[in-house]
């Protein structure tokens, strides 16, 4: 099992090559190479192709740590696979230093590369397409070569529970259930389940009020520009994994294995309760007043509302309006208890939520840390590296007293799934609650007129 991060050098070059040629860890200087330059005048040889190629790019090299976990390999299969690496990352455009560190608990590899290629002039681009790169590398050597994979248990949670990409705004709206990919998504759910083809589902959407757009990506964009009048592509990392172009298909070709949807469906709409009426106040109404016709519609009206009313109360269980009385009482009570369990929850998740980013936090950093504390005064290795060493500490600190620390990502992600089943089945059952009391207000409320406009006449 192989982890990679890479970190930018601005100033301390040579100090870094000091540092990772240590003849201490690098069984003395044996487990060294290189490429294009020579290992002892590398940082001059860095900074000449940077001249050469008139690059102004601040950045003089890249620090990529490759580290396996202990007792998996041997630090000449390391090595190999370090330059292997190499090979297939910066395929021969960069000039590079690579050593093998042998004097910790695990083997870990150190890969000083010029930022400049001295092919191309350009600076290289370290984004999270270059990185996810050099670890989708990094993981088939380690297939290649008989060794585990990274643990992805932290991958899987952030891509199930991500907010990052939304504004404050917009997460707001998606917490409340108002926000405009939420009902892009839920669009999508109720035109697959009513198509019984791909061409029928876009005919669906049309009719949903969507423009569509066709072309490398699916993409939509309602006419009543909820969504800031901009198309939304239906791409993983955007509405998630089921709302591609290619899962839409799977999910209308083959229904059977997307039954959750016609679950979410029927929930939806179970949930969803419609507006009692309201009795027309016949004192003060001033329709009333002024259209017989209206006056006699809203004795009628009134008379429908009241049986309905009547009607609820009974299936409640109520006799009497002192009972109603009572009744409402007890429901709002048990609507607020369901709403203290489902707040201590959520508390939970945060909780849970936090110790997940502080143990990756600490995960990816630990290399970087142990450099730290093994020289402290480095002044120079300090600056180069502070937000690491400050996110590391802090991540330690975050989690010192945490009842979760002794738990691995994995573990804490599992008892997060379990938080968010109660924590949905408390709402389920708030909803129901919420719901009831709403009607047994109207219910009151229509009683109260009615008897009002009863006892004036």
């Amino acid at each position: 099992m192989a982890v990679t991060k890479i970190h930018p050098i601005e100033k301390t070059l040579y100090l870094a090559l000091d540092y990772i040629m240590n003849e201490d860890k690098t069984d003395e200087k044996i487990l060294i190479s290189s490429f294009a330059c020579n290992p002892k005048t590398a940082h001059l040889e860095f900074e000449q192709t940077k001249r050469e190629c008139n690059s102004k790019a601040k950045i003089l090299a890249r620090h990529l740590i490759q580290a396996f976990a202990p007792g998996e390999t041997t630090p000449e299969q390391a090595h190999q696979i370090g330059l292997e690496l190499c090979e297939r990352v910066l395929q021969g455009k960069y000039e590079y230093v690579l050593t093998t560190h042998i004097d910790k608990g695990h083997l870990h590899n150190h890969i000083l590369f010029n930022n400049v290629s001295f092919e191309t002039g350009k600076a290289y681009k370290s984004n999270k397409r270059s990185y996810h790169q050099i670890r989708t590398v990094s993981d088939d050597l380690c297939r290649e070569n008989g060794l585990s994979v990274i643990d992805e248990s932290y991958k899987k949670f952030k891509n199930r529970y991500s907010t990052k990409g939304k504004s404050y705004m917009e997460y707001t709206e998606f917490k409340r259930g108002n926000s405009w990919k939420n009902k892009l998504q839920l669009a999508i759910d109720k035109a697959v389940l009513k198509s019984k083809t791909y061409e029928e589902f876009l005919k669906t959407m049309e009719d949903f009020g969507y423009e569509i757009k066709i072309g490398k990506y699916l993409s939509f964009r309602h006419k009543d520009k909820r969504d800031n009048g901009r198309f939304t592509r239906a791409k993983a990392n955007v509405l998630g994994e089921d709302y591609t172009k290619e899962k839409i298909k799977e999910r209308i070709e083959e229904p059977s294995k997307h039954y959750i949807y016609a679950n979410q469906k029927y929930h939806y709409e179970k949930c969803s309760y419609k507006k009692p009426d309201t009795v027309v106040d016949m004192k003060n109404n001033e329709k009333v007043k002024s259209s017989k016709g209206y006056e006699v519609w809203a004795g009628k009206h009134n008379m429908r509302t009241m049986a309905s009313a009547l009607n609820e109360i009974r299936k409640s269980g109520i006799s009497s309006y002192e009972e109603l009385d009572l009744k409402l009482k007890k429901v709002a009570s048990d609507r607020q208890q369901l709403l203290d369990k489902i707040k201590h929850i959520e508390k939970e998740m945060k909780s849970i939520y936090s110790v997940i980013e502080n143990k990756n936090t600490i995960s990816e950093n630990q290399l970087i840390y142990d450099m730290y504390m093994k020289d402290n005064e480095d002044t120079d290795f300090y600056e180069e590296y502070k937000s690491q060493i400050i996110a590391y500490e802090a991540a330690i600190k975050a989690i010192k007293n945490s009842k979760y620390q002794t738990l691995n990502i994995q573990n804490l992600s599992d008892k997060y799934i379990v938080l968010e089943q109660e924590k949905t089945a408390l709402m389920q059952e708030y909803s129901s609650q919420n719901s009831m009391l709403h009607k047994l207000q109207q219910a009151k409320k229509n009683t109260d007129l009615y008897l009002d406009n009863h006892l004036e006449k």
